[in-house]
């Protein structure tokens, strides 16, 4: 076994040997259980199709804008940060941070709504769910079973990315079975690896958002200026403009704005861990609240950000003609598709019993560019 298979982990970290997988496999003397995982996602098709999917701007808008592909990359390396801080399972987190997205539909959240407005009759979409049954269905690369058959603590934070589940039954309903309630105990708080990929997931997106933003000219420095703890970071920064490339700049900026948050979580959590008591890993999935989290400072200054930038940028003009036309695209592409399934999906690969549910994953599984470009073909 390799030399990290071996560390010594927190008593509140997730073990580097795994509970199992939903079909047994040889184990590998190479990599340890989490590593396979993660590299399972990296070689999967859905994240290979990350790269030209939008993350606020439509990918053929530029090319040094964010995508569905580079979000996820620096979700896992603010991950990382936090994990190996806390000493917990860092392969764990890495690969629920890389899987977050895989879901995700082109053109966004945009795409997203759409393509729930189209699936209101057929049980809804959910990008965080579609990203479920894209690893336990829809990845076919292994003789002996559907899926990617990842350990059952990736599923379980996957499952609970946005926390406990209360019911399965939208689950199931989309997935076409119950996969997790003999497997997962899903009403349980995730591991803290969970916890962090999720909060991970809000550090890169407010922070990188921003840096998109004022590069595409959406909105300027001084507008930031208005938001307190941003306040006194750009005072700092725009003292540099004289000297260096407002690009630098603006780089910077990004830089003490991830910094500060990932400061106020390790201090915040700290803090938790002492007060919730929790001593163990047991204890972190019967705590009743959530242990990686903002200080409630903070959680003001990331709700301030949220708002910002939906009003400066998700719904400024630009923006919105964008995706409104990934809407447009989205939901004729399902109406002209649902009369034809044949000329579009892979016959052996759709659900007869359920054409919806199949015209669904092969749209959400859709590039920018790809849905586009069908889009011309059949208006």
């Amino acid at each position: 076994m390799q030399k990290n298979s071996i560390q010594t982990l927190s008593k509140l970290a997730v073990p580097l040997k795994s509970k199992g997988r939903f079909y047994k496999e040889k184990k590998t003397n190479l990599r340890t259980d989490f590593q396979r995982d993660r590299d399972r996602i990296i070689h999967s098709t859905a994240f290979r199709r990350l790269k030209h999917k939008t993350q606020v701007f439509v990918n053929t808008s530029g090319d040094h804008f964010r995508t569905r592909i580079t979000h996820s990359l620096e979700v896992a390396q603010i991950a990382r940060t936090l994990s190996k801080f806390f000493n917990l399972n860092e392969d764990l987190c890495e690969t629920l941070s890389l899987a977050h997205d895989l879901g995700h539909t082109p053109f966004g959240h945009a795409g997203e709504k759409a393509l729930n407005n189209c699936m209101q009759k057929y049980g809804g979409f959910d990008h965080n769910i579609q990203t479920l049954r894209t690893v336990v269905l829809l990845e076919n690369r292994y003789y002996n079973f559907k899926g990617l058959n990842l350990t059952l603590e990736t599923l379980d934070g996957l499952l609970k990315h946005n926390g406990p589940i209360k019911d399965l039954k939208k689950y199931n309903k989309i997935l076409g079975r119950n996969y997790f309630k003999n497997k997962i105990k899903y009403l349980l708080s995730p591991s803290l690896e969970a916890q962090i990929a999720s909060i991970s997931d809000d550090i890169a997106y407010n922070s990188h958002d921003l840096e998109d933003g004022l590069k595409s000219s959406l909105f300027k420095l001084s507008d930031l200026e208005k938001i307190p703890i941003l306040k006194n970071i750009v005072i700092k920064h725009k003292k540099k403009i004289k000297f260096f490339s407002i690009d630098l700049v603006i780089r910077q900026i990004v830089r003490d704005i991830i910094n500060e948050m990932v400061k106020d979580i390790i201090i915040t959590t700290k803090k938790n861990i002492r007060n919730y008591k929790i001593k163990n890993l047991n204890d972190v999935y019967l705590s009743k609240h959530p242990i990686v989290i903002f200080s409630d400072e903070m959680m003001k200054f990331d709700r301030k950000i949220k708002s910002f930038l939906r009003q400066k940028m998700y719904y400024h003009r630009k923006v919105r003609s964008n995706t409104n036309q990934g809407k447009k695209i989205i939901t004729q592409l399902f109406l002209v598709i649902k009369k034809n399934p044949k000329r579009y999906l892979n016959v052996s690969k759709y659900d007869k019993n359920n054409i919806a549910r199949s015209i669904c994953d092969f749209i959400a599984g859709m590039t920018d560019r790809y849905a586009i470009n069908l889009y011309k073909k059949i208006k």
